[in-house]
C-alpha cells in the first residue's frame, strides 16, 4: 500500500493541525479514505495514491492556515476535511492567497471560510454591503471586526450600531424597567462583540464620548451619518419603510453594512421584511454589494448547519434533502 510521511517543528505544532484532539484523525479517515498513524512530529498517510495526495493537501493547507493565525478547532478541523474529502479542497486554498486580517485591539480576526472572506473583501470595496444568511456564519461580528478596524485606523471618526427592537413578537412597552433597561437586552449582542475586540475601559470611554454609540433602529431617523461606519444588526426585522429609512441616513465618506437572516423574522404576519425586499429594488446599483451565506460558512458547532439544513427541508419538502454523509 502506498504510503507518506511528513514532518513538522514539533508535536505540539503537528497536533495544532487537528485541533488537539486525537479523535479528529479517526474523523479524517472516514472522510478522506486514508489510514493516519502520528507519533513524536510526524503523520504517516496510508491509502491510494490520489488519496494520500488529498489527505496531504489537507495537512498541508492546515499548517498554512496556522502559519497565517487561524486556530483550528474541532468543528474547523471537520468542516475543512470534509471540504476536501468532497474535492472542494481548491476552493479553500483561495482564502491562503492574499491573507485578510482584521486586527482590533484585543485580536486578530482571520475569516475562515471562502463565503467570509468574500464578504470581508466586499466590505472593504463597497459602501453599502447587505450580508444576508444563517445562524452561525460570523455576519455581524464580522462586520464589527471591520467597523473597529476602520475606527482605530482613523478611516472613520465614529461607529454606529443599530437593532430595530423587535424580538420574539414581545413589545417594549410590556417589559419591566425604564426605556435604557427595556432597549438594552435587544442591543445586548452588540455590546458583547464589541467587548470581545476593545478592553472594556476602551468601550466605556468611546461609547462616553459619541465616538461608538449602540441604539435602537428609531433613534436613526432624522439624522445624516457621515464620516462613520454604520450597521444594521438583525435586518429582517425591518419593515420596508424602516429599511428606506436606515438606507438613506448614508453621508458622505460614510460605510453601511446590513446584516439578516431571512428564516428568523419576528415581524407580525401583517407586516413585511425590509429585508426581503431591498435586494429586488437596489440589485445592479453600482457601489451596493449583496453577499449570501450558506450553511458551509457557520462557524459555530458542526450541528448547527445540520440543524439550519433539517429545518429548511421540512419548510420545503420540495428542495433537495441534504448530503448527511458529507456533514453538509
Amino acid at each position: 500500500m502506498p504510503t507518506k510521511t511528513l514532518h513538522f517543528p514539533s508535536p505540539r505544532h503537528l497536533s495544532s493541525l487537528y485541533g488537539n484532539r486525537e479523535e479528529n484523525l479517526p474523523y479524517a479517515e472516514k472522510v478522506l479514505g486514508v489510514m493516519l498513524v502520528t507519533r513524536d512530529d510526524w503523520l504517516r498517510i496510508d491509502g491510494n495514491a490520489a488519496m494520500i495526495a488529498t489527505a496531504e493537501a489537507l495537512f498541508t493547507f492546515l499548517d498554512k492556515a496556522r502559519a497565517q493565525g487561524v486556530i483550528i478547532r474541532t468543528p474547523d478541523f471537520h468542516r475543512i476535511a470534509d471540504a476536501f474529502g468532497r474535492g472542494k479542497g481548491a476552493e479553500l486554498e483561495t482564502l491562503l492567497q492574499s491573507p485578510l486580517v482584521i486586527t482590533t485591539n484585543r485580536k486578530t480576526i482571520v475569516p475562515k471560510t471562502l463565503g467570509q472572506k468574500l464578504y470581508l473583501q466586499s466590505m472593504l470595496a463597497h459602501p453599502v454591503v447587505f450580508g444576508i444568511g444563517p445562524a452561525g456564519t460570523g455576519k455581524t461580528y464580522l462586520a464589527m471586526a471591520a467597523a473597529v478596524n476602520a475606527l482605530l485606523k482613523n478611516q472613520v471618526e465614529r461607529v454606529i450600531l443599530t437593532r430595530p427592537a423587535v424580538e420574539a413578537g414581545e413589545s417594549l412597552g410590556f417589559l419591566p424597567g425604564d426605556l435604557r433597561e427595556k432597549i438594552l437586552p435587544y442591543l445586548r449582542p452588540l455590546y458583547d462583540a464589541l467587548h470581545d475586540m476593545l478592553e472594556p475601559e476602551d468601550v466605556a470611554q468611546l461609547t462616553e464620548k459619541g465616538v461608538i454609540e449602540i441604539a435602537p433602529l428609531a433613534y436613526m431617523r432624522g439624522r445624516t451619518l457621515a464620516n462613520a461606519f454604520i450597521i444594521l444588526d438583525e435586518a429582517q426585522n425591518t419593515t420596508p419603510e424602516q429599511m428606506m429609512m436606515f438606507l438613506t441616513r448614508l453621508g458622505e465618506d460614510s460605510r453601511m453594512v446590513v446584516t439578516g437572516d431571512i428564516t428568523q423574522i419576528d415581524l407580525p404576519r401583517s407586516k413585511s421584511s425590509g429585508l426581503l425586499e431591498v435586494r429586488h429594488i437596489l440589485a445592479g446599483i453600482p457601489g451596493i454589494d449583496f453577499h449570501t451565506f450558506s450553511s458551509g460558512d457557520i462557524v459555530r458547532h458542526p450541528l448547527v448547519a445540520k440543524i439550519i439544513e433539517a429545518y429548511d427541508a421540512y419548510r420545503n419538502p420540495m428542495a433537495p434533502a441534504p448530503d448527511r454523509e458529507e456533514g453538509r
